[in-house]
């Protein structure tokens, strides 16, 4: 069976955002078992995927687009839930599956350590929050303390564009 043969028929290039109905707000509070079942660690693309090339075209994407967020700002102090608006120049924002030039749907990279592999679809976790539905805001639960936050551009199959759109990274502390 081929890469992508086996990707579909496991699911994972379109069911990724599937775990963030558009009508509810992200949360990092849901099950980590989850997470933990299709991947070795929440921060990391799968073992099998380490150091490999997918073969997957990555769609491209302007070399002026960016990324970034409205709010909160990088520094903040906030109380949760967390309100985070997400921002795109360059490109357009339209739900996963949907192929189109210049265009892609957000992730949220949540305190993570090491970026996820940029040439395979992006894993759905707690620190790799999917919005295929095309949202630009969401609401977070985040526990007291302080948090990074990154934005990434997926395209209709999550895979991030060549070259990545990604935001810079923020700190923001979760007071009680």
């Amino acid at each position: 069976m081929s890469l992508v043969a086996g990707l579909v028929a496991g699911g994972m290039l379109i069911s990724g955002c599937s775990d963030n109905d558009p009508s509810e707000p992200a949360s990092t509070t849901h099950d980590e078992s989850a997470a933990h079942a299709t991947h070795s660690h929440p921060d990391q693309a799968p073992e099998a995927t380490r150091g490999e090339s997918s073969g997957l075209p990555r769609s491209t994407a302007p070399d002026d687009a960016r990324v970034f967020f409205i709010s909160p700002a990088d520094g903040d102090t906030v109380s949760s839930p967390v309100t985070v608006s997400f921002g795109l120049e360059g490109m357009e924002v339209v739900p996963a599956g949907e192929e189109q030039d210049n265009a892609g749907h957000h992730h949220l990279l949540i305190n993570l350590d090491e970026l996820p592999a940029m040439d395979f679809p992006l894993p759905a976790t707690d620190q790799v929050v999917h919005f295929g539905g095309g949202q630009t805001e969401t609401e977070l639960e985040l526990p007291p303390g302080t948090h990074r936050l990154q934005l990434l551009l997926g395209d209709h199959l999550h895979i991030p564009h060549d070259p990545p759109v990604l935001s810079e990274t923020i700190t923001i502390t979760v007071e009680e």
